[in-house]
């Protein structure tokens, strides 16, 4: 649960000082936060599988979109980024309206190579020391990585359909966030993502909260026990919640040394060192990290990509056995 207090303000948690704070206090400007998640993208998306392929992308009219990817339904995503409310606040044209018209854009956009070369091939080059061209050119180099994250996506039919908006910030103003829960009402899919410098103690640390919309859709199906079993004659309700690598590694799902793959890469095969890390090919590193070595994505859903090895089952399926299982017992 988030606990409301002023900016700069102290609360105690665990005997050690929480302090919220604000970046521009830090001397953090907004290319700064941009650059950071456009190599960390996951820290404001949650259990998503993300490409991303665009940075300050011009439109025609001479705009600039911060940061634009392609997430696994093939929906082009705009993610729009101001540093604090105050630049929310000052912004002359609304922010929410400024990603709509980034958006109407990009909705003309028609296949990948279009896609690639008014895009992904820029980004490349820009980027091409993060890229293995070998003998390739961006633009092959960005076909190639996009068709298969489409393919592997099983996107390639869907791709742009449709375009999502995330708007990230350390505050959002009362009018932004009415505009866009009316936009969410309509149909329009758009994210107000909350980013918060926060000091726990000596260290520094980065809080991504989701404000609208509200709760991702399994934060709200719920388990209704019979009203025979409460002491109060009325029905219980309880949310559920997708269990996590810890809940995993609990059930004996998954453990330290076993083996596991990324789904349809041979060539991915890791050994799990605890619920955070795994070792490929000698190196440790993160589950997250070793998914986006293996994929070249900027972000995979783990659970949805791992395979553990043995089983051809990922973890996600293996989860949700369980959960049924554990359903099925309380019968």
């Amino acid at each position: 649960m988030l606990i409301p207090v002023n900016i700069n303000s102290s609360i105690e948690v665990n005997n050690l000082d929480v302090e919220i704070l604000q970046f521009k206090d830090l001397n953090i400007k907004e290319e700064h936060i941009e650059e950071f998640l456009r190599k960390n993208i996951e820290i404001i998306i949650d259990d998503e599988t993300l490409l991303v392929i665009g940075r300050q992308v011009r439109n025609a009219e001479k705009g600039r979109s911060d940061l634009t990817a392609i997430d696994k339904d093939g929906n082009l995503v705009l993610i729009e980024i101001k540093r604090d409310l105050d630049d929310v606040k000052m912004r002359q044209e609304p922010f929410e309206f400024q990603a709509i018209r980034y958006a109407a854009s990009y909705a003309k956009i028609k296949n990948v190579d279009e896609a690639v070369e008014k895009i992904f091939a820029p980004y490349i080059l820009k980027y091409n020391n993060e890229f293995e061209l070998g003998e390739l050119t961006p633009e092959e180099k960005g076909k190639r990585i996009l068709n298969e994250f489409l393919e592997k996506n099983n996107a390639l039919k869907t791709f742009n359909r449709k375009q999502r908006i995330i708007l990230v910030a350390s505050g959002f103003d009362a009018q932004t966030l009415s505009a866009v829960a009316w936009l969410i009402e309509n149909g329009v899919d758009i994210n107000c993502i909350e980013l918060v410098p926060v000091k726990i103690g000596e260290q520094m640390l980065l809080q991504s909260n989701q404000i609208l919309p509200l709760q991702k859709l399994y934060d709200y199906y719920v388990e209704i026990e019979d009203k025979k079993t409460t002491t109060s004659g009325q029905s219980k309700i309880t949310r559920k919640y997708l269990p996590r690598m810890n809940k995993l590694f609990e059930w004996g799902i998954i453990k330290s040394g076993d083996m596991v793959e990324i789904r349809n890469y041979p060539d991915s095969e890791a050994e799990v060192i605890d619920i955070q890390k795994v070792k490929y090919k000698d190196e440790v590193m993160s589950f997250n990290r070793w998914g986006e070595k293996i994929t070249e994505w900027s972000s995979v859903n783990i659970y949805e990509w791992t395979i553990l090895k043995g089983s051809n089952k990922t973890l996600h399926e293996l989860r949700m056995e369980k959960m049924e299982e554990l359903e099925s017992e309380k019968l």
